[in-house]
């Protein structure tokens, strides 16, 4: 088939259609899920009632998301998984973060003795890692599900070919997409229509995907890992198929760097909050190490005694100190050895509260800590300075789904900016990833490119115990973000008393280190933010819309709350097998 007629053939398959409504609480037995779709929330409860268990059902729900939800994640990214075995009584997680090429150097981003522009990094083939999503899937099936990955798939092939209705949101993200989009033919022959962002109202269909997913239900991880998917794959890096007449750096990507490629199965960071036993990602996130130092400066202060200001003034200068450290010392474990241990460790946290003011935020940013006399080990300490924080795009998914038999999974992927690198496999309907624009661009810092390794990401998918059975679990999009939302979240639901669906709309304020904190459109004018403002707090003069968390409580009377956002991303998703009358 010629570009021209898959073009016209991609076209004829845009019809206006009215959209659904989303309920973004819901309360009953069963399993539950909460994603930021609700085709995708359906996926995951279709399978728990056909007697799929939660890591099933979490695979569903992330395939149907890489058709709901291309522009954030999918087959072309990768991500993390935090499983809670109820019948183990024990926390695993599954790594399957993307790759550097086995080509790349320490300079990939260098032009000219110079950093490269950022956004033209992203919109190229240096910009891709190794794609892990998929490897990850099957880990998860073949070691803790009880489906195979044609089953969980079934629901993703069923709405990629019968299609979805655009929302307003979707949209939106199409139209600040078009400039990158136009550049591939295939992304915007996909998500555009005569150069512009498909409207809301639209039923759009992606047979291209729906047959790369019948490949893999038929074929399982080695057809994408092997073949003419991975030939594709290859090709699209290596040799971007652009618009004619636009440049676009390509990569040097290999089929033996899909062929290597490996999910790790880690052992999660553990730490304690307030009763709670809490479980998260370790490196190569960044996002369970900084939340939990954080929370251990925090647990030094009784917040249940304090105005909200003081409360969120404390959150926000603990967020500052814990994001010192992430930046110095937080990389890939297989590249660097990160003082883990000495950063979660209580009394380091007691250490670093003494420079918080109670009555002051700090001036700018702050020095990162010594770690090392808490580590417990030899090692000698890497001294770093401050500095400004590198970019890092806001853009992933995340979502959370338990089962009848307590186990729980907290799950967030990405392609990491909004439409990943731009570049559509063509024929094959997924959006490749950016993510090797989390490296740091200019050495020396731990977190510079290397071959084969896996660059630092804020994703922070946390599972909460208390007394040795599930709590809650939380976590969020949103780049560097994610940490700050999941960190906000945690005290608005633990020390500020707030039910979870509050505690995850409540306005959101993110301090990474900064000169100032990102807020959200409407907060700085408001009683809240006056009240932190007479505590030395400043606010960025561009508030953007921050995460879109995805949650689960459980209840004492034995049932599940699942919770999306109430007005964020379009409002989400939540569901229960049986809903609480």
């Amino acid at each position: 088939m010629t570009r021209t007629l898959h073009v016209l053939l991609l076209m004829t398959l845009l019809v206006i259609v009215p959209a659904q409504a989303e309920t973004p609480v819901a309360r009953g037995t069963g399993g539950a899920a909460a994603t930021i779709s609700e085709q995708a929330t359906q996926s995951a409860i279709a399978i728990l009632d056909q007697g799929g268990n939660a890591v099933d059902a979490a695979v569903a729900a992330a395939a149907t998301l890489g058709v709901t939800d291309p522009f954030s994640c999918g087959i072309g990214g990768g991500g993390f998984m935090v499983v809670y075995l109820a019948k183990d009584r024990r926390v695993i997680t599954i790594d399957h973060r993307e790759t550097a090429p086995a080509a790349t150097t320490p300079a990939l981003f260098i032009e000219d003795g110079k950093e490269m522009d950022f956004d033209t990094a992203i919109a190229s083939g240096l910009s891709v890692g190794v794609p892990g999503t998929v490897r990850g899937w099957h880990e998860a099936l073949q070691r803790y599900g009880s489906m195979s990955l044609a089953q969980v798939l079934a629901p993703a092939i069923t709405v990629a070919e019968e299609g979805f209705t655009v929302d307003a949101n979707f949209s939106r993200l199409a139209e600040v997409n078009e400039r990158k989009f136009n550049r591939f033919p295939a992304t915007a022959a996909l998500y555009l229509r005569h150069g512009r962002a498909i409207p809301a109202g639209t039923l759009l269909r992606n047979p291209d995907l729906a047959r790369t997913y019948r490949l893999l239900a038929d074929g399982g991880v080695d057809a994408f890992y092997a073949g003419p998917l991975a030939s594709a794959i290859v090709d699209t890096v290596n040799r971007p198929p652009t618009a004619p007449g636009v440049p676009v750096r390509g990569s040097r990507m290999t089929l033996a760097d899909l062929a290597n490629y490996e999910a790790r199965l880690r052992l999660p960071v553990h730490s304690t909050y307030r009763g709670y036993d809490l479980y998260g990602m370790a490196p190569p996130s960044s996002g369970g190490v900084t939340v939990f130092e954080a929370l251990n400066i925090l647990e030094g202060y009784d917040l249940k005694t304090m105005s909200r200001a003081q409360v969120e003034h404390l959150y926000l200068e603990a967020s500052r100190l814990a994001f010192a450290d992430r930046d110095a010392y937080l990389a890939d474990p297989e590249y660097v050895d990160a003082p883990v241990t000495g950063l979660l460790s209580k009394d380091y946290a007691a250490q670093r509260r003494t420079l918080i003011a109670r009555d002051k935020a700090a001036s700018g940013r702050v020095a990162a800590g010594d770690p090392y006399p808490f580590q417990q080990d030899p090692s000698h300490p890497l001294r770093s300075t401050p500095r400004a924080l590198p970019p890092e795009n806001t853009h992933t998914t995340h979502l959370t789904v338990s089962d009848k038999d307590g186990n729980v999974v907290a799950y967030t992927f990405t392609i990491e900016d909004w439409g990943g690198s731009g570049m559509v496999v063509p024929g094959y309907g997924f959006l490749l990833n950016n993510e090797l624009t989390d490296f740091d661009f200019t050495a020396p810092h731990p977190n510079i490119p290397e071959p084969g390794k896996r660059p630092r990401s804020s994703m922070t998918p946390t599972i909460a115990l208390k007394d040795g059975e599930p709590a809650f679990s939380i976590g969020s999009p949103g780049g560097s973000t994610i940490i700050t939302t999941v960190l906000q979240t945690i005290v608005n639901y633990v020390d500020l008393g707030m039910p979870m669906d509050q505690a995850i709309d409540a306005p959101r304020l993110s301090q990474r280190n900064g000169e100032v904190t990102d807020i959200e459109p409407g907060f700085a004018g408001s009683a809240q933010a006056k009240a932190l403002a007479h505590l030395g707090q400043r606010w960025s003069d561009q508030p953007e819309e921050i995460g879109a968390a995805n949650a689960l409580v459980f209840n004492a009377d034995g049932t599940v709350t699942a919770v999306s956002e109430g007005h964020r991303h379009g409002v989400g998703s939540a569901q229960v097998q049986t809903p609480a009358r």
